[in-house]
């Protein structure tokens, strides 16, 4: 029998746990043995006392071993993965899963619901008309067999102890801790068998890591994480203080991911696009360098091939695929013009500001609880670097909170900043680990 009370102790004081120590822990709290109680404090004694990397390994392994995996044939392709720890305005899954398919890589891609100013995968694809992420296992696995891609939510079977943790980390307010985050993260992404895991850790204003020096702490430990259990695992680190794209919101960014696929992409978004999908086809043994897997992830879009593994993604999920191409007309709730001083260039746009209010006018969750609307968002006009006049069109906003617009007007107005000259070129890809270490050390060395 585990003696929670003695763990928990041990972690307020400040120790270190061992492997078995919190295997048994979770193992318990799992099966009923530990209550809720217990475990929140067990939570804030590990928030505020650390866990060192055995430890989160531990807890990655046993959240892991809570639930089933997708399981897989013998002689099934390598599959590779990749995972976003979130952005205002993020897309990039809907590129880069049906991209690094058509080349020939197995992508298995479990999504998460968006809470608070990042978004989620899952919400834009349930922006789809009929499209269905509720899959079980044996459906992901099907699935892969078929077309070699699925983009689906977490099942009841994946990681049953993450997805209870997740609940009292909310309510205790340790959402935000490291090893917790890479152990949620991890859990579910080795459930899914992979060979490889390409990672996307942003850093910035608009950042679940608002830090680079967090962003480095938390790309290092998942990186760790993959390796210690067999999966290569590369992380790449992103500027996330400037929305990625032109569109924040769930339908309206599946529309720029469709334009993206189409060749038509802005450059921000396909920048990162292309560069994980290379390191995928890569990891999976598709091109022999991440090099070569880029040039093959752009000809995937330039012919169309990419394009079309997306249409049959979602019409093997149920979705109806024809308002991809023939969006419906929408009605901007308001529009957002600059002031008669900007004149020159824009400057910045704070990502947070921006995805806060998106937020508030129905893109995101402030609670799990609440409800999305899938049609609301703000369109950019103007980005950094562009040109400005007195008067000029930032922003287009569309929501059903209309006695709010004036607020949310001001809001995403205030979120600019202009200049007499263009801004210094901030490059959107930032550095890279692998298990050698951090890209941006080995060109210094």
């Amino acid at each position: 029998m585990v003696n929670a009370i003695r763990l928990i102790t041990s972690k307020r004081d400040g120790l270190a746990l061992d492997r078995e120590e919190i295997v048994g822990l979770i193992d318990a709290y799992t099966c009923g043995v530990v209550p809720d109680y217990q475990m929140s404090a067990f939570l804030m004694a590990a928030y505020l006392r650390g866990m060192n990397e055995t430890e989160t390994a531990a807890l990655t392994e046993s959240m892991l071993n809570s639930g089933a995996t997708m399981g897989r044939q013998i002689d099934s392709k390598s599959r590779v993965d990749k995972h976003s720890t979130g952005g205002v305005g993020d897309k990039v899954s809907l590129i880069v899963a049906p991209t690094a398919a058509a080349c020939g890589v197995c992508v298995p891609m479990i999504t998460g619901r968006g809470l608070g100013h990042t978004g989620g995968t899952q919400d834009k694809l349930s922006a789809i008309p009929g499209f269905r992420t509720d899959l079980t296992t044996a459906d992901c696995g099907s699935q892969l067999d078929r077309i070699g891609v699925v983009i689906t939510a977490q099942t009841d079977e994946i990681a049953p102890a993450d997805r209870r943790m997740y609940a009292l980390r909310d309510v205790t307010v340790t959402v935000d801790f490291i090893p917790f985050i890479a152990a949620s993260i991890m859990s579910k992404k080795l459930a899914e068998d992979i060979d490889g895991l390409v990672l996307d850790v942003k850093a910035g204003r608009g950042a679940f890591m608002a830090t680079e020096d967090d962003a480095r702490q938390l790309a290092k430990m998942l990186v760790s994480i993959g390796e210690r259990f067999g999966t290569r695992t590369i992380a790449w680190m992103t500027r996330m203080d400037v929305p990625l794209g032109r569109a924040v919101g769930n339908w309206i960014e599946v529309v720029e991911s469709v334009r993206c696929l189409q060749g038509d992409g802005e450059s921000d978004v396909m920048e990162v696009s292309i560069r994980l999908a290379g390191e995928m086809i890569h990891l999976a043994g598709c091109a022999t360098s991440a090099a070569q897997g880029r040039k093959m992830a752009q000809c995937a879009i330039n012919s169309g091939t990419a394009l079309q593994k997306f249409v049959e993604i979602v019409e093997t999920q149920g979705g109806d695929a024809r308002p991809l191409f023939q969006p419906p007309k929408m009605q901007a709730a308001a529009e957002v013009y600059a002031p008669a001083s900007a004149q020159g260039y824009v400057s910045d746009i704070d990502a947070l500001v921006v995805g806060l209010t998106a937020c508030q006018m129905g893109v995101g969750r402030r609670v799990k609880e609440d409800e999305v609307d899938p049609m609301s968002g703000i369109i950019l006009h103007k980005k950094p670097g562009e040109p400005v006049t007195g008067g000029c069109l930032l922003a287009s906003l569309y929501t059903q909170h209309e006695r709010q617009v004036r607020r949310f007007v001001a809001a995403i107005r205030n979120s600019y900043s202009f200049s007499a000259s263009p801004p210094p070129w901030q490059p959107v890809i930032m550095d890279r680990l692998d298990r050698s270490g951090w890209l941006s050390s080995r060109i210094a060395s």
